[in-house]
């Protein structure tokens, strides 16, 4: 027999309109990551475009600061099922980075990068036209670095392994590469709203 105290409640109609299938609302940040936290400060911290191997444009930590800065707000949904609501970040829109390097994207493809060799894929089209940025502060503070700071990858859409912490650079690749997370059984591309945990979803 199954009761109320083992399902818990349902969700109000509002907050279950926002959250996608096998989701549950939290108020915290849950903090999730492969080991230990790295050390990278403003002053150790860079971000390079590659093309390959190829280096296309690097910024430092007060290069990339004066940047255009955008701010986004909305949800954010984690593949171990917990949803964030209403969270608040501001960084650089990948469209100002592209901008800035006076590139065009040479692939379709991209692979993400971090200082912990963390690396996750994600296609051009999802990071272009204002979907994704590289987030430098949240709720109007920097980023803990728990939470990816000095500066994560933000690519709400997608579920959250697909907004790799302490982010140091993407390489545009010629196919669709998997990543850590992908590797390991998890889906290539990753949406909540079609719950694209692992492969074969």
């Amino acid at each position: 027999m199954v009761t109320r105290g083992f399902t818990g409640r349902p969700p109000k109609a509002d907050v279950a309109a926002r959250l996608p299938p096998g989701q549950y609302l939290t108020e915290d940040f849950p903090v999730l990551q492969l080991g230990p936290t790295p050390r990278v400060t403003e002053e150790t911290w860079s971000f390079t475009l590659r093309d390959g191997p190829r280096p296309l444009k690097s910024w430092t930590w007060d290069e990339f600061a004066r940047l255009p800065q955008t701010r986004w707000k909305g949800d954010i949904h984690c593949v171990t099922k917990w949803s964030k609501f209403d969270t608040a970040w501001a960084g650089v829109s990948f469209d100002d980075i592209l901008a800035d390097a006076g590139i065009e994207p040479p692939t379709d493809f991209t692979l993400f990068e971090g200082f912990d060799d963390y690396t996750t894929n994600v296609p051009v089209a999802d990071l272009i036209g204002g979907r994704a940025m590289v987030a430098t502060s949240y709720e109007g503070r920097p980023i803990p670095p728990d939470h990816g700071g000095p500066a994560r990858l933000l690519v709400p859409h997608l579920y959250f392994w697909k907004s790799p912490k302490w982010v140091k650079g993407l390489r545009f690749t010629r196919k669709d590469e998997a990543g850590f997370w992908e590797l390991r059984g998890y889906h290539m591309y990753g949406d909540p709203w079609r719950e694209q945990r692992f492969t074969g979803d």
